[in-house]
Formats: structure tokens, sequence, C-alpha cells
């Protein structure tokens, strides 16, 4: 079983990832097989889902290999489908990042192990897996939870935020610029599952809701357009004026990396309404809860 994008978990499942990540935080130890060993495939810089991949691994008891696809035999046209057959046949699991989702799709196509998105164009369920941890520990349930995704809701973390969260029962409103659309092939699959609005008034857009959650405005391989961007999502930061407008106990919430004073006020940031370190500590926590899950451990009964 591969984890390539939002909807290859069910309900029930993320329900049994998200119980894994319970028993886990609460101390209760879990462990792959001796020697199970994750490789990290990446063509995109990383921080977090590299160190929080690295240390899930290492703290179930497996080990991982690190292989940056710069100095690897594909920066000399090494096919991805021969790369993920290769690999596949001296690892457990692979986690990609990769630019493309369509060459993500041709690795998994081709690996004998599970294949886990650390992130593509499209998507980046991972993310979005520890946001919704992070509403259902923060809320007690996503079931009825409004969320308001404000400033590029064209984004991949946009596009796998709105179909889990939908799928566990929230609604999403996507908050940005006039004419400026969110992919409409998940607006429709979250829409098949619940309730997703958009809206370009960010005062309007953020009434009623529970989370806001934004981005940064300009993702890796859009550095070229980056002044025309921060202008175009200006009016959309997260700021202790637009909170305002918000749900008196709303939260804020942002994927990292920060960029203070664009995207997100530094008093938002780390003022009394954020969980986003909590958020971003959840996601090594939702990494082994998935490596368990796809290598196919149960969950046992507490004594």
């Amino acid at each position: 079983m591969h984890l390539l994008g939002s909807d290859d978990l069910s309900k029930k499942e993320i329900g049994q990832v998200f119980s894994f990540a319970d028993r886990l935080a609460s101390g209760r130890g879990m462990s792959v097989k001796a020697r199970t060993v994750l490789a990290l495939l990446f063509e995109k810089p990383s921080t977090r889902t590299r160190v929080s991949f690295e240390a899930a691994m290492a703290k179930l008891g497996g080990a991982s290999i690190y292989v940056d696809t710069g100095t690897s035999q594909m920066s000399r046209g090494e096919t991805v489908s021969d790369t993920g057959r290769v690999l596949s046949s001296y690892v457990d699991m692979i986690a990609a990042r990769l630019r493309s989702h369509s060459d993500l799709v041709e690795l998994a196509s081709s690996s004998t192990v599970p294949v886990i998105n650390a992130l593509t164009d499209l998507e980046h369920p991972t993310q979005a897996l520890a946001d919704m941890y992070t509403v259902t520990k923060a809320k007690g349930s996503a079931n009825g939870i409004e969320i308001s995704f404000v400033g590029d809701i064209a984004a991949n973390t946009a596009n796998s935020l709105m179909v889990i969260a939908t799928k566990l029962g929230a609604r999403v409103t996507l908050v940005g610029p006039k004419g400026y659309g969110p992919n409409p092939h998940y607006v429709k699959l979250a829409r098949s599952y619940g309730d997703v609005s958009i809206n370009s008034d960010p005062t309007e857009g953020v009434r009623n809701a529970d989370i806001l959650y934004t981005d940064t405005f300009v993702s890796m391989g859009q550095e070229g357009e980056a002044e025309k961007r921060r202008r175009m999502f200006r009016r959309y930061q997260i700021n202790s004026s637009l909170l305002r407008h918000a749900k008196p106990d709303a939260l804020v919430m942002h994927c990292l990396p920060a960029h203070r004073g664009e995207e997100i006020s530094a008093s938002v940031l780390e003022g009394e309404h954020s969980v986003v370190w909590e958020q971003a500590k959840n996601k090594m926590l939702i990494e082994e809860a998935l490596i368990l899950y796809l290598m196919g451990k149960k969950l046992k009964k507490r004594p």
C-alpha cells in the first residue's frame, strides 16, 4: 500500500493512523521489524520533513538513508521508474519528495515496497494528516470545525488539507485573491466529502472560523515571481486584525517555514492562538504512525 495522495486513506484508515499516533504519544512503545530501512528520495530541500522522517524511523528502531536526487544517477538521466525498482530491492519503504506528482506515481508503479509522498507539486498528504491530527487534539474532533485556509489557495498543502479535512467532517473556506482559483480537481474531490467554499474577502472568509491556516506566499520553485506573489497576497496576511474576525477561541496554524511579516505576523505566530509548534511536533508522530500502518502493524488492545 502506498500513500501518494490525500484520497488514498479512507476516514476509517485515517482514524487508525491517528490511533497509532495516540499510542505513540502516550509513551507506549511500538517498533518496526529489526533492520527495517527507509529511503528518503528527495529532489527538493527540506528541514522538517527530512528530519522528522529520519527521527521517526530511528525512534521506531529502524534506519534511514537520505538520497539527494541531485547527486544520484537520476541527475544523469536514470529514469524514476528504474530508480524505484532498484531502491525497493534495497529498502523496506521509500519516502519521496519530488517536484512532479507524475514522477511520484511512476516511482510507486515500479516499487515493490510502500511509497510515501513527502511532498510534490500537487500534494503534501503527510502534512495534512499532521494538521488534522493537531486539530482533533486541540478541538476534540474535526467534525463540524470551520477551517479557513488563507492566502495561496492553490498550494499543494491546500489541496491535501481540504480533502482530508472534509473527509473528517470539517468545513473548509479557501480565502484568496479574486481570479486566483484553487485546483478544481481537489475542490471537486473535497466537495464529494463535505463543504468547501471560496471567498476573496479575507474578513468575510475567516468569519466563524475555528482554525485559520496559512502557508508561505512564495513556495519552492516560485522565487522568480516572489515580488508579484507578495503583492497579490498582501491582503491575506494572518495578523491580529484579521484574527479578531474569527471566533474568539480560534487557533492559528502554519505548516512552516514561516516568513514573519509576510503571510503571518510575528505576534500571531508566537501568540496565544498559535498551535504552530505543536503542529510541527506532530509531523514526526504522524510519520511514525504512518510507517507502522503501511508496514502492516496492528494495534493491540490496551491491557
